[in-house]
């Protein structure tokens, strides 16, 4: 694995554990500057997460700056129009696979939905600046790290199956539900496929950021309407049963 990847992989983990030092930080300096200790735990949270995301993809993308393809690498990658197709249909892959696990992991007895997603949700909706971490930045330092670091690394050693396996894996751990691995690890196999049959990393990108952002808006903008409509497609149900 070149030198470059160990550094994008090093400077993910510490953006992940810098919470633990970088939120009170923020706290303190927000106090310092007159705002109440209370108001501070409440934002001293969101404006972390967004100063070292930020922070963190603009050295992963200096890091990988010198990345070059070959004329061999050009040549075996989609076409842009073909590229864009996969991306398109990546999200419907996706969703596909994360419904599937969804059932399996239901079949089993684990209980349906994330509390990391509800947890976003929730950030979204008091600091709605977070819908750029959750939906864009996160998704592009994944797909980086993951599927063109992790799985790029270990598919040159060994078949398409385990190299998706153990990286997705790492992918779903990462997550911090080890409940829900199946879960994630579909949704990394669909992306890794991506990656596979394409020869872009900007496809998984692409479809994994579309992922999240339908997510985000269905989850929290559009949720009072698809509630409404749920309700009022149940009095249409009980009414057509009364008949």
């Amino acid at each position: 694995m070149k030198k470059e990847y160990w550094y994008v992989i090093i400077a993910y983990i510490v953006m992940q554990l810098s919470s633990l030092i970088g939120i009170p930080i923020v706290a303190f300096i927000g106090a310092a500057m007159g705002k109440s200790l209370k108001e501070m735990e409440t934002l001293s949270i969101p404006y972390w997460l967004v100063i070292s995301f930020s922070l963190t993809l603009v050295i992963v993308l200096l890091l990988l700056r010198k990345e070059r393809r070959t004329e061999t690498d050009l040549r075996d990658a989609s076409s842009p129009a073909s590229s864009a197709a996969w991306a398109f249909a990546g999200v419907f892959l996706a969703l596909f696979a994360q419904s599937i696990a969804a059932s399996i992991e239901n079949m089993i007895g684990i209980e349906m939905g994330s509390e990391n997603t509800q947890e976003i949700i929730k950030l979204i909706e008091m600091f709605p600046v977070i819908i750029l971490v959750s939906s864009i930045i996160g998704p592009i330092l994944e797909e980086i790290v993951f599927r063109k670091i992790i799985f790029g690394s270990l598919h040159k050693k060994m078949n398409f199956f385990f190299s998706a396996l153990i990286s997705s894996v790492i992918f779903a751990l990462a997550h911090m539900e080890p409940e829900h691995v199946i879960l994630y690890s579909a949704m990394g196999f669909t992306f890794a496929f991506l990656y596979v049959k394409t020869k872009r990393i900007i496809v998984p990108i692409i479809a994994h950021v579309t992922m999240n952002t339908m997510v985000v808006l269905l989850q929290s903008v559009f949720r009072e309407d698809i509630e409404r409509m749920i309700k009022e497609a149940e009095k249409i149900q009980s009414f057509i049963g009364g008949l």
